[in-house]
C-alpha cells in the first residue's frame, strides 16, 4: 500500500487531530509488520476508517 495516503501535515489543525494518530498507527505496522496480503488488507481498511472519522469531524 502506498503509505501517503495516511499523511495528515496538509489537513487543517481540526482534521489532523483525528488523522494523526491513524497515520501513526499505519506507519508503526508497516514498519514492524511483515509484508502480506493480511497487511495489506489491515492497512486498506485503516485508511478506509481513517477518512470515515475524517468525514465525521466535518460535520
Amino acid at each position: 500500500m502506498d503509505m501517503k495516503y495516511f499523511n495528515y501535515e496538509h489537513l487543517p489543525n481540526h482534521l489532523q487531530e483525528v488523522s494523526k494518530p491513524i497515520g501513526d498507527l499505519a506507519n508503526t505496522l508497516n514498519d514492524t509488520l511483515p509484508d502480506g496480503p493480511e497487511k495489506s488488507a489491515g492497512l486498506r481498511k485503516l485508511l478506509e476508517a481513517k477518512d470515515c472519522f475524517v468525514r465525521a469531524k466535518l460535520d
